[in-house]
């Protein structure tokens, strides 16, 4: 996929007879002097960005309509934005996924102006919707994110990286029970490996990407991964369920802080979401890349779960006895700098992970200041009184050890254990919790003084006839 041959060619063209005599992008409702690109007579004009103008085309023998994208000539002669826009053609046609715009067609404007062919799309953006009908539910918004995800995950198995996803990106071109979109605009596009010989297009110190929708490693200049697009999906999906983004500053500084640092706010907040959906955002805006979903199909399959509901079969899953805890951070009120309350509890949730992976659990769920661990059991007939009561020590050290770490931003921890049904899929290392009535969290789960409560189903496996 190197670009160094064709990119030599486009910047040795000479032009031949000015075609746009205006300097600067077009405005809307302009007509080229010169309107034929190829085999494409432009007929008007759609939409104009910073960098390169949208016609609509037809071609002049076919009649075929389509969508003609030109590089504004005074960018013609920058090879930076020039590469980009030749490799933005090249990458969208090595995907051919049938949720990413087709390109057709690629040549030379009359002034030296690259431009490409692609499929005319009529419809909404994902955006216009939003701003029209304001939020959606979760089960509309998944309608919507299973096409995208799956142009991503195309994307990604290509070795791409989208980097821009948002919902103006995201054009709905049949609405309905099952929505047919189009991901659009690869421009800044990440090749995560490029083929030898071709050269990276991103300056050092270069911040590419939406400021609302950038990943924390964008703003530090860290590695893009696909990780990168799954933080995007988790504020488009923030966006699609609230209505509005999950950061917002009109200061630009501010709101790179708050991607950085800021814990992300729960969708449930500002709009009627389960705290499952609620689970599958706060993992998707998890500021280091490793913390999040491994890839888009698996960010799916969580958010599929999320919106059937706790208990719902899930193909694929057995069900078995489990002991669940749940671990979850009381943030106070009082008042303490934002990036001290944020690495206060990421340490207290760390350790409540690593505790609870020692002691055998099986992390099931995650939200900014909570998780779910499950650890399978053989039975629910009480534990043998030495291993109750290991276990039952392990839980009063696992609350002390975290209620200290909390202590520093006057947060509390609160600790509730239950014994219940579980949907589970695969074994031990590889063991997913799919759902199951231990992930219905309101029937289960109080909140007592001390920070440790025991159901009384727990209460039975730990051989003990009250909670403590």
């Amino acid at each position: 996929m190197g670009d160094s041959d064709d990119t030599y060619r486009i910047q040795g063209a000479k032009p031949q007879v000015p075609w746009n005599t205006e300097p600067g992008p077009p405005k809307v409702g302009d007509v080229p002097q010169y309107a034929l690109a190829g085999e494409y007579l432009l007929k008007r004009l759609i939409a104009s960005g910073g960098h390169g103008s949208v016609y609509e085309g037809e071609h002049r023998i076919l009649g075929r309509r389509a969508a003609v994208k030109v590089l504004h000539s005074h960018l013609a002669d920058q090879g930076e934005m020039l590469q980009r826009f030749v490799r933005e053609a090249r990458i969208v046609n090595q995907i051919r996924h049938p949720h990413v715009v087709d390109v057709y067609d690629f040549g030379m404007m009359p002034d030296g102006s690259p431009y490409f062919v692609m499929e005319l799309l009529e419809g909404r953006t994902l955006s216009q919707l939003v701003h029209e009908r304001g939020r959606m539910s979760a089960e509309r918004a998944l309608a919507y994110l299973e096409p995208v995800c799956g142009a991503l995950e195309a994307a990604h198995r290509a070795g791409i990286v989208h980097r821009d996803l948002k919902a103006s990106n995201v054009m709905v071109v049949e609405d309905g029970e099952q929505p047919r979109v189009k991901l659009l605009d690869f421009g800044i596009a990440k090749v995560i490996e490029p083929q030898a010989g071709q050269a990276g297009l991103t300056l050092a110190g270069q911040r590419l990407g939406t400021a609302f929708a950038m990943a924390p490693e964008q703003l530090r200049d860290g590695v893009i991964s696909p990780a990168t697009d799954v933080y995007a999906l988790g504020v488009l999906l923030f966006q699609l369920v609230t209505g509005h983004y999950p950061f917002h500053s009109k200061d630009r500084l501010e709101m790179e802080r708050l991607h950085l640092e800021a814990p992300p706010p729960r969708a449930s907040a500002s709009a009627p979401v389960s705290p499952a959906v609620d689970a599958v955002v706060l993992r998707c805006l998890e500021k280091e890349a490793e913390r999040r979903y491994p890839s888009t199909e698996a960010f799916l399959t969580a958010l599929r779960e999320a919106v059937a509901g706790p208990g719902t079969p899930t193909a694929g899953g057995t069900t078995r006895q489990a002991l669940a805890v749940h671990a979850e951070v009381d943030l106070a009120d009082a008042e303490h700098d934002e990036e001290v309350v944020h690495s206060a509890l990421a340490e207290v949730l760390d350790c409540l992970e690593q505790q609870l992976s020692a002691t055998g659990f099986v992390l099931a769920l995650q939200t900014g200041t909570a998780l779910l661990g499950v650890r399978l059991l053989e039975s629910t007939e009480p534990l043998p009184p030495d291993e109750a009561r290991r276990l039952l020590e392990a839980l009063r050290d696992l609350r002390r050890d975290t209620e200290s770490l909390a202590a520093v931003v006057d947060a509390h921890v609160h600790l509730c254990v239950h014994v219940g049904p579980v949907e589970v899929r695969g074994e031990d290392a590889s063991l997913e919790v799919l759902g199951g009535p231990v992930t219905e969290l309101a029937s289960w789960v109080l909140r007592v003084p001390n920070g440790l409560h025991l159901t009384p189903s727990a209460g039975q496996l730990l051989g003990l006839t009250v909670s403590t």
